[in-house]
Parts: structure tokens; sequence; C-alpha cells
């Protein structure tokens, strides 16, 4: 009996071992993923509405407003919206293009301006960072940037006018520099110079490797940058004379029929001149809106998946890291 008498303490010894500090009790447990099952819904059933109101009838709205449960869906909106395909698929072209190849570019440009001022044995790291920063603070304007673009540079009406303005960014020059100066080791840029590498070896084949969480990150918000920009189109690209293909892109193609329909919806004048010449006047308000969402959103949806894995981990660029 006496032997047996020790065993308890540290059987009691191994469970407070065990039980892990930071686990939450089963109420509180509850309570934190019933708030993120909440918030996770509240993110994702207004993109859930906005894909049913599309495939809704234009009459059931107007009677019932937005429902989850619509009454009659067709897909007139979206037969109305690729009426005119050919410019569909040749401004999703050119959104393609501009947001793959002004990405790419972009990543590169910034991260070739960021990583010589993250280095403090580079002499003028400072004039540079202030250059930079400046441009945070004080532009230009609208006038001398437009006359730059079109009377120096004669980029009017040309792709690259939609992928130049965009290539730098302040901003994620500051991040690139912060992460370069924070997570390359000197040590490892010494040691490759000792090695015999150079400096642009060193840079394509150790800190661009070193870097994927910040240029991952810096890529997904160019690329919705790029993707979503229709300021630029509106600003240089003109309109041709209706014989041609619009090189604009898919959000101001998508932004100037919106703002089509709105005109001939609120003006009688133009639909009865319509209806004389035989033309059809049922056009789809409301449910062509929420189909020009989908179209708008949905390939830059499938992007994010692929940067998911070092989103995260770049935000928290500079953060104290226990």
């Amino acid at each position: 009996m006496n032997e047996s008498l020790p065993t308890a303490p540290k059987a009691n010894r191994k469970e407070r071992k065990s039980k892990n500090p930071n686990a939450l009790s089963g109420p509180a447990n509850f309570l934190v993923n019933g708030f993120f099952w909440i918030y996770s819904a509240a993110c994702v059933l207004p993109l859930l509405l906005v894909i049913i109101v599309s495939f809704t009838d234009e009459n059931s709205i107007l009677r019932n407003g937005y429902s989850f449960l619509p009454s009659h869906m067709t897909t007139f909106a979206y037969e109305f919206l690729f009426k005119d395909w050919h410019q569909l698929v040749h401004s999703f072209e050119i959104s393609l293009f501009v947001t793959v190849v002004g990405t790419i570019i972009s990543l590169f440009v910034m991260a070739l301006y960021a990583y010589p001022i993250s280095r403090p044995d580079f002499p003028h790291r400072n004039f540079f960072s202030f250059f930079m920063f400046f441009t945070m603070l004080f532009n230009g304007g609208l006038v001398p940037w437009y006359l730059v673009y079109t009377r120096m540079l004669h980029l009017k009406d040309n792709i690259w006018v939609l992928i130049i303005p965009l290539l730098v960014s302040a901003f994620f020059i500051m991040i690139m520099r912060t992460f370069f100066a924070n997570t390359i080791p000197g040590a490892l840029i010494e040691s490759a110079k000792i090695d015999g590498a150079g400096e642009f070896r060193t840079f394509l084949q150790i800190v661009l490797p070193l870097s994927l969480p910040v240029l991952a990150t810096v890529a997904l918000f160019q690329t919705l940058g790029y993707w979503n920009d229709w300021f630029l189109s509106m600003i240089f690209i003109s309109m041709p004379d209706g014989t041609h293909l619009q090189n604009v892109n898919l959000q101001y193609l998508m932004y100037k029929t919106m703002l089509d329909i709105q005109f001939l919806t609120s003006n009688p004048t133009a639909l009865a001149a319509i209806a004389a010449a035989g033309g059809n006047v049922s056009i789809p308000q409301e449910s062509v809106r929420m189909a020009m969402a989908v179209v708008g959103i949905g390939p830059i949806a499938f992007a994010y998946p692929f940067f998911q894995k070092y989103f995260i981990q770049g935000l928290t660029v500079g953060a104290v890291k226990g």
C-alpha cells in the first residue's frame, strides 16, 4: 500500500504537463469557430448573390428585388453580353496580356530598384530611397503625365501604355527593400562574392529565390491592379469608327457597356428611335450588371490560390518574429 501512494502525484503532474496552456475551452472554441463561420459566410454570400442575380430574369428583379431563390431564372443577361463576343474576347486577350506581362516586368523592375537600396554598402542608398519616397508624396499632375506618354513617348493607342504607367509603385519598393534588408543575410551575399559570383548573378540565383514571399505578395497586388484598371484605357485608347475592334481592356469595356445601357434606358427618345428602326428595346440592366461583375472577377479569382502559399508570410514583412 505504501508503494502505491507516490504514483498519484506523478499522474497528476503528467496530466498538467500534457495540457496545452494555449488551448481554448469548449465554449470559447465554439464561439471562435462560430464567429469565423459567420464572417466567412458574410464574405461568400454576396458573391453568391451576384452570381444568382446574373441568372435572374430582369422583370423578376424589378418585382421582387434581389433574392437567393429567384422565381424565374434565365441566361438572357449573358446572351445580351456575348452578342458582341468578338470585342469581348479581344478585350479579354488585352487584359490577360497586360496583366501577365505587366506583373512580370513590374516585379523585376521593382526588385532591381529595391535590392540595391537595401544594401548597407551601397553609397547612394539614402538618395535613391528618398527619391522613391518623394514620389509617394508629390506628383507632376495629370496633364504633364498625359503629355509625357502621348507627346514624348508616343504611346497613345499602344498596348504598352496600359502597362508602363503601373510598372513601379513606391510603396511596393519600400516593402521589398524592408524584406531584402531584414531577411537576406549579409553573410550569404559575402560568401557569394568570395565564390566569384557577380552582383547580377547573386541577385538572380540567391536573392530572388529567397524572396518568394514578398514577390508573391507584390505580384498578387500588381495582378489585381492591372486586371481591374480601366482608367488608362479611357485616357490613352481612342475609340475607332466602328469598323475595328477597340483596343481596350475588359474592365473598361464593361464600364462603357454599362454607361451605354444606362443612357438607353434613361432616354425615351433613344428607345423610341431604336424601336422605330426595328431594334430590340428589351435591355436588361440589373442582371447584366451582375453578369459583367461575374465575367470581370471570374478569371482573377483563380489567381489567388497560386499566391496563397506565400501571401500571409509576405504580409508580415518587417513584423516582429517570435
